[in-house]
């Protein structure tokens, strides 16, 4: 049985949400402000978590923030906002999914159920000592796959490479030479500029928003680097 936690200061939106997903056989955990929400996540075996941007004394942004530090759950958010600013936020700082009140029950058990399939499909990921992660980048060394916020994304096999390299070693900076060293085996004498048309087709597709990427940044005058988030 699957554990879901739905975090909202509104009780009668929480007790709707967990009579609908209990009858799909999913096991509800309850909490009505961030702080709570966190402690919950930190005690008990949650695959996914439902949460409301604004709640008090934590809300739903700094939150998901905090989770993001020890989880890679899949993460729903509800609000009453509907702007594309406030998703593209909720998106960013690591939210799966977004919801906008008022809200059909069964679309949200839907989507409630389609995020626990991709995440339960990666199986104990961070039990295993060959997946590497930072925030929702995920890369799966036995089947050579790379994974944004549980959905896979399609590399060649030298993107799968670089994107590798660097999530093994997240946090330090290489320039242009070591990157390239390291994936062709060679010296670099004449590289130009292949390192970072792949960089920029690799952010292509793990960032939301390429020009201001969340993983992969450049280090002007040095090289670049994978975000430890």
């Amino acid at each position: 049985m699957e554990n879901v936690l739905v975090c909202d200061d509104d009780k009668e939106i929480v007790e709707a949400i967990e009579i609908y997903l209990e009858q799909e056989g999913i096991r509800v955990y309850k909490a009505y402000d961030g702080e709570e929400g966190l402690e919950k996540l930190r005690s008990c075996k949650i695959q996914l978590a439902i949460v409301d941007i604004m709640m008090p004394k934590l809300d739903g942004i700094h939150m998901v923030k905090e989770l993001r530090k020890f989880s890679t759950i899949p993460v729903i958010f509800l609000s009453a906002k509907s702007e594309d600013a406030d998703k593209i936020l909720g998106l960013n700082i690591g939210a799966d999914d977004y919801v906008t009140k008022p809200f059909n029950p069964l679309e949200l058990v839907a989507r409630v159920k389609s995020n626990l399939r991709r995440y339960m499909a990666l199986g104990s990921r961070e039990e295993n000592e060959n997946i590497y992660s930072t925030g929702g980048l995920v890369i799966d060394d036995n089947s050579k796959e790379c994974f944004v916020d549980g959905a896979p994304v399609r590399l060649t096999p030298i993107e799968y490479s670089i994107i590798s390299f660097l999530v093994k070693n997240k946090g330090k900076v290489f320039s242009i030479n070591q990157i390239y060293e390291k994936i062709w085996r060679d010296s670099a004498v004449r590289v130009d500029n292949t390192i970072s048309v792949h960089i920029r087709h690799i952010r292509e597709k793990i960032e939301i928003n390429p020009k201001d990427p969340k993983y992969l940044k450049v280090v002007w005058g040095v090289g670049y680097k994978i975000e430890d988030i």
